[in-house]
């Protein structure tokens, strides 16, 4: 089969480096078109860049990367520096990037890719807030009927949130976004808390990242000494979840996810509860089905895929 094309959204962040290095180092199932960066962990001017550093860790300083939407849709912009540092990648000391910044907007280049591109060929992958997704959908409608699939990180049901009580990040940053893509009509694939609060490196996953020996290994075991820190003391746990990774994980080995096709709609209108999924994981709503829901992943096998394709690279 040929690799599946694809457009990685990102707003890296430690675990968005993790999904694009993953991208990167496995040609064979995915063809990575470009990097469009929102702003989200961090403002647009530090995503962008360390999308371009990220790339260049990869060897890949050939990869085009566009810099997208610097806030949300109607409200203003909540980042993360408290979990990702000041740079959004502390921990590693990686090079300031020599490989240019596209002259597009990322928005632009979703749109004509997916113009360009046989409807039904191109994988839309958001890391972080829908903003740039949501943008392009507004834009040019046209679109969303080409998309092959919108495969996120977003959301949560029973984990519920990381950022408020009710919502996780991504979401809680553009839930009008959210709204959009939700409603959008293109076929959408999930990766909630549920599923990535059990992708935990804990000290032997993470002595296997540096045990490569290469500089990727080393960069990426000093991401995640960074950033487990701040999810340790926050949820008590073995160790920090590996969000985004899920993410290509997926497109790499499907079978190590299984959830359900379920309804999820994203509130907007309440302060107590803004950025919720309502997803109903137990179909008591009546509502139609949007997406697929992870609820599951098999840790092991996940760990086992990410260091042997890092090794690659």
């Amino acid at each position: 089969m040929s690799a599946r094309k694809i457009i990685i959204d990102t707003d890296p962040g430690q675990d968005d480096a993790v999904a694009i290095l993953l991208a990167l180092a496995s040609p064979d199932e995915i063809e990575v078109l470009g990097v469009t960066a929102v702003a989200g962990n961090v403002p647009l001017h530090l995503t962008e860049r360390n999308a371009r550093m990220v790339c260049e860790l990869a060897g890949r300083p050939d990869m085009r990367v566009f810099a997208g939407c610097d806030r949300p849709l109607g409200r203003e912009l909540v980042t993360a520096e408290h979990v990702h540092g000041k740079s959004g990648l502390d921990g590693p000391t990686l090079p300031e990037p020599t490989m240019p910044l596209q002259d597009d907007h990322a928005v632009d280049f979703i749109i004509d890719t997916l113009r360009n591109e046989p409807p039904g060929t191109v994988t839309l992958c958001p890391l972080g807030p829908l903003t740039n997704i949501a943008v392009a959908f507004e834009k040019a409608p046209d679109i969303a009927e080409r998309v092959a699939e919108v495969v996120l990180m977003g959301g949560a049901y029973f984990e519920v949130g990381n950022i408020t009580p009710a919502a996780e990040f991504n979401i809680y940053v553009d839930p009008q976004a959210a709204k959009i893509v939700f409603k959008s009509g293109a076929r959408l694939t999930v990766m909630p808390l549920d599923v990535t609060h059990k992708a935990l490196v804990t000290k032997p996953r993470n002595d296997a990242f540096r045990a490569l020996g290469t500089p990727v290994g080393m960069a990426v075991a000093q991401m995640t000494d960074f950033f487990e820190r701040f999810d340790r003391e926050k949820y008590g746990s073995a160790g920090a979840p590996l969000h985004d990774p899920c993410v290509t994980a997926y497109l790499i080995r499907p079978d190590l996810f299984s959830g359900r096709h379920i309804n999820v709609e994203i509130e907007t209108q309440s302060d107590l509860t803004m950025g919720m999924t309502v997803a109903d994981w137990w179909r008591v709503s009546g509502r139609a089905p949007n997406a697929m829901f992870m609820g599951d992943i098999d840790a092991d096998g996940f760990f086992a895929l990410l260091t042997e394709r890092l090794a690659r690279l």
